[in-house]
């Protein structure tokens, strides 16, 4: 949908090597324990691509007026993740290729 509106690029990545391994010494935390997964559970990373914040909230407004987003039969249907472990937000490319 968000393609369909103009975004650069949407990737839905499920987590395939997730174990946490000794980086020189620091202390990482693992996206299995950032999301509080259970057994047989694991973590997934969402993300859009767009070219400036504003692009975002332009596909974002009309993704959220789609007739698909608004249609009645999705009301009542229970989300397929627990949202209180789930998080958004917006980042800005620092260092890229």
């Amino acid at each position: 949908m968000w393609l369909k509106y103009g975004a650069l690029d949407y990737k839905e990545c499920i987590g395939n090597d997730l174990a946490i391994r000794p980086m020189g010494g620091m202390k990482a935390l693992s996206f299995v324990k950032l999301a509080k997964a259970k057994k047989k559970e694991t973590a997934w990373l969402s993300f859009i691509i767009y070219k400036s914040k504003a692009h975002r909230n332009e596909v974002n407004k009309k993704v959220m007026k789609d007739p698909v987003m608004n249609d009645p039969k999705w009301q009542n249907m229970p989300m397929p993740f627990d949202m209180k472990r789930f998080a958004y937000g917006g980042f800005k490319v620092e260092i890229g290729a």
